[in-house]
């Protein structure tokens, strides 16, 4: 049997976007829910947040739902990481909050949202035994004092090892599976096949429930993700290159402000200096 990658575009939306149970599995095993806030049934909604306005950004995530007691839960699965997703994900939560009221209702009617973000590389490297990263809008200096209405979660899917010691077992079962299954698995690990959820989602991703339309979808995101991380590399090599030479500039600029000065202590004219420094007579006059 062979499986696709679970954490590719169509494969996540396939698993967690078409099947309900699978979703409110995932979302109870990894966000910090009481046994009281577990999520029992949902509805699915646009993943579209479309702006009130014609001059808003729209944004598109890959799974949003809403529970029976209204709370929204926004699912994101992001193989490359860079600052500005931490922003998009503060982005799309907070439209999703605002978008709950219209004119005639009041503030007390909103429900809080839940953003659970699975990131395939590892951002937070000071701290290499954390890998799930829980945030919520808190007072400074009491951290126990919460405002209730947005709520995010950030998973670094290569920290996990299946041997991580996690409160909730569907938790490990589930990190399991988004970690150690893709083309090349050869032996599916037994506890996922006998969990009744995470069999169910290796069915979802058997390359022969796949059409040819979608497996040429699944090769096209792999390609189209190589593209990116090649870009993302080289701009980040450039900036890089960039900032050196830039340092390296201003190192000799101030190189030649010091030897200006030392010939200006040692009595040389200040049109000699200017000569011999390239540094302007006025600014020149400035160091005396």
């Amino acid at each position: 049997m062979r499986y696709l990658d679970p954490k590719a575009d169509l494969t996540f939306k396939k698993i967690f976007g078409e099947h309900k149970d699978l979703l409110i599995s995932l979302l109870n095993a990894l966000l910090p829910l009481a046994d009281d806030e577990q999520i029992e049934s949902v509805e699915y909604l646009s993943p579209e947040l479309v702006p009130d306005t014609y001059v808003g950004k729209n944004s598109i995530v890959d799974v949003r739902c809403r529970d029976v007691k209204n709370r929204q839960f926004i699912v994101e699965m992001q193989m490359l990481w860079t600052e500005a997703f931490k922003q998009r994900v503060l982005f799309n939560a907070s439209k999703a909050f605002v978008r709950q009221l219209d004119k005639k209702r009041k503030y007390e009617f909103l429900q809080p949202v839940y953003s659970l973000n699975l990131v395939n590389e590892t951002f937070m490297k000071e701290y290499p035994d954390e890998f799930i990263h829980n945030y919520n809008v808190v007072h400074e200096l009491h951290s126990d004092e919460i405002i209730n209405g947005l709520h995010f979660t950030f998973v670094e899917l290569p920290k996990f090892q299946a041997h991580s010691v996690m409160e909730k077992k569907m938790a490990v079962l589930w990190l399991r599976f988004l970690t150690e299954i893709d083309e090349h698995t050869k032996e599916v690990p037994q506890e996922l096949l006998d969990n009744p959820e995470t069999s169910k989602a290796l069915k979802a991703v058997e390359e022969s429930a796949m059409t040819k339309d979608e497996l040429l979808a699944y090769d096209d995101f792999w390609d189209k993700l190589g593209a990116e991380r090649l870009l993302f590399v080289d701009s980040n090599k450039r900036s890089m290159e960039e900032g050196r030479a830039e340092g390296r500039k201003e190192g000799m600029a101030e190189g030649r402000k010091e030897v200006a000065r030392n010939l200006l202590r040692m009595g040389m004219s200040i049109e000699d200096i200017s000569k011999a420094t390239g540094i302007a007579k006025e600014e020149i006059e400035e160091y005396s």
